[in-house]
């Protein structure tokens, strides 16, 4: 699966190579973390910890390229598993020994927090969201398995091409699915999929979606001038989907989408709110509750998580690993504040998200 020149562009994007077709990233937000600089929206969200989470997909290709995604077109992309099938314990010790070996030069920082350090080598969670589809990996249920018997909690993503891998796919602590546009054509302008019928797949996707147990996400990538647009839309597919969570996100203008968009095509933060606001016009169930401005994210939520005014939209690791179907946790971080980034001179934003 990885071409001579694909592997040494990884390589030089600090990315850690593991069997034949896996690969391992540390997130920014993990650094940051491990120095106590502050921590990603999952953290504040969900209750993740940063600095234990182990970003990793088990297949770097994808059915899509989509125009906003930080992958080169070096980067394969194949409608079906092509190449051998590595084992997934495999996968998973070296995925680890890899993330020990990327954070260890960490330890030498002046101003380390030590106990941050010491304990961002015990790996809590994995991504599986940094690159490609890792649904597509025929044995991906086993590695899940996997993580959850050595109680590392999971998030994953997949781009709702795959509908029976989803019907199929073993619990995970929390499912997303990516929702780039509102309608059939608008999705075939930004996720250039290669799929004939990708709208078709992309609605058994939500159909399968609604039936998962577990926690579920629809995440919204907002590109300003190109998919912000037509919330109404949005909202009945959201519907079909009935996830627990929407998270609207913005389009970061980072590595190769640099090459196929501008940085006009970046939303300020605040942009991202007023479409989560316009949203949920169309969606009563939901609300409006969280956001993480270094991300430009915003997280909405089912009113159900809301109870007696407290919202249990975090994640309690010890009733999930021992098979509970309410794995609720308190979040008391709630609520926007208001502030506009827009109205800075020089808007920064962190490259790593």
């Amino acid at each position: 699966m990885f071409s001579k020149e694909v592997k040494q562009e990884l390589i030089k994007q600090q990315y850690r190579i593991v069997g034949n077709h896996s690969v391992v990233k540390i997130c920014g937000w993990t650094k940051k973390s491990v120095k106590g600089e502050g921590s990603c929206y999952k953290q504040k969200f969900y209750g993740i910890q940063a600095h234990q989470c182990m970003q990793m997909s088990t297949c770097l290709s994808c059915a899509n390229r989509c125009v906003f995604c930080w992958r080169g077109y070096k980067a394969p992309v194949s409608e079906e598993w092509q190449g051998e099938i590595d084992d997934p314990i495999e996968i998973l010790e070296g995925s680890l020994k890899q993330q020990k070996g990327l954070l260890n030069g960490f330890g030498g920082f002046k101003k380390i927090d030590k106990k941050l350090f010491n304990e961002c080598m015990q790996v809590k969670h994995a991504a599986l969201s940094l690159t490609g589809e890792p649904i597509l990996y025929p044995r991906i249920n086993e590695l899940i398995d996997e993580l959850h018997k050595r109680k590392i909690s999971t998030f994953l993503v997949t781009n709702a091409q795959y509908p029976e891998q989803i019907k199929n796919l073993a619990k995970v602590t929390q499912l997303y699915l990516s929702l780039d546009a509102p309608n059939q054509e608008l999705l075939k302008e930004i996720d250039l999929p290669l799929f004939l019928n990708y709208w078709e797949r992309l609605e058994k996707s939500l159909e399968y979606l609604s039936k998962r147990k577990e926690k579920t996400c629809i995440r919204l990538s907002m590109i300003k001038g190109m998919n912000m647009c037509n919330p109404e839309e949005y909202a009945e597919l959201i519907k079909k989907g009935d996830p627990d969570f929407i998270e609207c996100k913005g389009y970061m203008f980072v590595g190769s989408s640099r090459q196929r968009l501008t940085l006009e095509n970046m939303p300020f933060h605040e942009d991202v709110v007023d479409f989560s606001n316009e949203l949920i016009k169309y969606l009563p169930d939901y609300e409006v509750i969280s956001e993480h401005i270094s991300s430009r994210a915003v997280l909405i939520a089912r009113k159900i998580f809301n109870r007696n005014g407290k919202w249990f939209i975090g994640i309690n690791f010890e009733k999930f690993f021992a098979g509970e179907e309410d794995y609720s946790k308190e979040i008391k971080e709630v609520g926007l504040s208001g502030i506009k980034t827009r109205d800075k001179i020089n808007a920064k934003f962190n490259p790593e998200l």
